[in-house]
């Protein structure tokens, strides 16, 4: 049995009287007497691991929020919870949490990606869930500040600042905006965009947080005076989630004009959802002229111009005569200028291509052109080709890089001025808002969800189109290859819809609106405002703390 000396001597790392071992020993023995790393690490996960579950479980809570759930209450308890985990936190256990709750979110929402691969689930998941670890450090510092739940909300609207630019141009995907596109939350983006949107759900997330933890510190012992704060902080929370429905949504049109929205479909969804060349186009083709033949017998009524979406036509009309032939005769058969998505070789760059929404006249042809500006970083183009394809093969099938245009979406189709917008370019704010501001009356997005067909990724992107209605005032109407189209009135409600995977014809009445909204007229300004008072938030935070320990030393002396 050891005696005491001996356990001493383990306990501080020297050596038990006449040990012929010296203290400077290494090795086995010297690895029996002070706690490894692996035991640290030990230690620290079973302190950590029912704070660690918790904040797994509200990150996905959170991943719920998002369609196709749609659960957005659900954000709430999210952003909760995460203030309730990081709250009184050293800046590297938020950090963690931050982790913990970021990671599994990521891996939910962005799980249509699978398709893919699930390494590039991980990856990307990964990558975004560093900004939230930047955001649990932020917000495990300012928790100790007065009115902490403001500099809360801010931090979270600066993580999605970040995350909405870098990087190769950001992914702003799991925006807490995008999941209250049918909300209280909603009309607020009338007023300051997708970030004042964040601001108050973060917000009224972080005021209950509040709630809970003055409840929390008076369990045993509480009065009703010391519950007022609580009660406050319930109440605020409530306000901001309210506030909303008292911002009028303008909704009245100064015109208005019939369109078509042809969905063709494809042969399969999937990665290989092209199928035969010419294979799509025809799709199309044969949808328009069938909406030609109802008009020519009274079953439809003739509208003012028809929408196809991106990618309608798999081959450049401009290199493939089938293909310009196969167009045309689909245009003259209705009669109408279409909008017609095509992907078309670059003149002057071989092995690139422009993405492109062009107006093509039953009379004159091809015209005016839109070329998408923020092509898709590793799914549209590859940066480091030459490096990565090496390392990893399945980059070579994306053989040609999107080159992107540089210049707005706004197109003369027919009788309306309409705004294109395509695919995931209506995630970011600056191109529609610059489309809006160019004069758009009505905003068009032109996508091909093929690729992630029945994933739930059709509905996430739907769901932007509904927040970008509310924030500009537009019509929102959604041309896609396979679904989901739909038509989006002014106030966000989805007025008209295809299914998925099914091939049809949208015809609608949309507004023509030219009235903008205080997010138009004020754009980025409230998202650069609440990122940068959350950074400062932070830097205050530090201070507060190094003056602290300051005068506690100063005491101890």
């Amino acid at each position: 049995m050891p005696s005491g000396s001996d356990t001493t001597a383990e306990a501080t790392g020297g050596t038990a009287p006449g040990s012929s071992v010296p203290p400077t020993a290494t090795g086995a023995t010297g690895d029996a007497r002070r706690p490894g790393r692996a035991r640290r690490l030990a230690a620290l996960s079973r302190r950590e691991a029912l704070r660690t579950g918790l904040a797994v479980v509200a990150g996905l809570a959170l991943g719920l929020a998002f369609p196709p759930y749609g659960g957005w209450p659900l954000s709430l308890v999210a952003v909760a919870a995460l203030s309730l985990l990081t709250r009184g936190r050293t800046a590297r256990q938020g950090a963690w949490t931050g982790f913990a709750f970021g990671l599994p979110f990521f891996l939910l929402l962005l799980k249509w990606l699978h398709v893919i691969g699930w390494d590039a689930v991980a990856g990307l998941s990964v990558a975004e869930s560093l900004f939230v670890v930047l955001m649990g450090a932020g917000l495990a510092l300012t928790s100790r500040l007065p009115a902490w739940p403001v500099w809360a909300a801010c931090l979270w609207v600066a993580q999605e600042w970040a995350r909405d630019r870098l990087p190769f141009g950001g992914f702003p995907w799991g925006r807490l905006a995008f999941a209250n596109t049918g909300s209280p939350f909603t009309p607020l983006a009338a007023l300051g965009g997708a970030p004042l949107v964040t601001f108050a759900v973060a917000l009224a997330g972080a005021l209950l947080a509040a709630c809970a933890a003055t409840l929390w510190g008076l369990r045993g012992n509480g009065s009703v005076r010391r519950a007022v704060p609580a009660l406050e902080a319930f109440g605020l929370a409530a306000a901001v989630t309210l506030a909303g429905l008292a911002v009028p949504v303008p909704t009245k049109a100064d015109d208005s004009v019939n369109i078509a929205v042809v969905q063709g479909n494809v042969q399969q969804p999937g990665m290989d959802f092209l199928g035969r060349p010419m294979q799509i186009l025809d799709n199309h083709a044969t949808a328009t002229e069938k909406l030609a033949d109802d008009i020519k017998h009274h079953r439809a009524k003739k509208p003012d111009l028809v929408i196809w979406p991106e990618n309608s036509s798999d081959l450049d009309p401009f290199q493939y005569p089938q293909a310009y032939d196969r167009i045309d005769a689909a245009v003259k058969a209705i009669g109408v200028p279409v909008l017609v998505g095509a992907l078309v070789d670059h003149p002057t760059k071989p092995g690139y291509v422009f993405n492109e929404g062009i107006v093509w006249d039953p009379k004159t042809g091809p015209g005016a052109s839109y070329t998408k500006q923020h092509p898709v970083p590793f799914g549209e183009y590859v940066p480091f080709r030459a490096q990565l394809s090496k390392i990893i093969t399945r980059f070579q099938r994306v053989p040609r890089d999107f080159y992107p245009g540089d210049h707005t979406g706004l197109l003369k189709v027919g009788p309306a001025k309409l705004g294109d917008v395509i695919c995931f370019e209506v995630a970011y704010d600056e191109i529609v808002h610059d489309t809006v501001g160019a004069g758009a009356r009505a905003l068009v997005v032109q996508t091909n969800n093929a690729t992630y067909g029945r994933t739930g990724q059709p509905e996430q992107q739907l769901a932007m189109s509904r927040l970008r209605a509310v924030e500009h005032g537009r019509a929102v109407v959604t041309a896609a290859t396979s679904g989901i189209s739909a038509v989006v009135a002014p106030d966000g409600t989805i007025t008209h819809q295809i299914p998925e995977f099914t091939q049809g014809v949208v015809s609608a009445r949309i507004p023509l609106r030219d009235e903008t909204t205080l997010a138009d007229r004020i754009g980025a300004a409230p998202e650069w405002v609440l990122a940068i008072v959350g950074l400062l938030s932070c830097g205050a935070a530090l201070v507060s703390g190094r003056r602290g320990r300051t005068k506690d030393e100063k005491g101890q002396q």
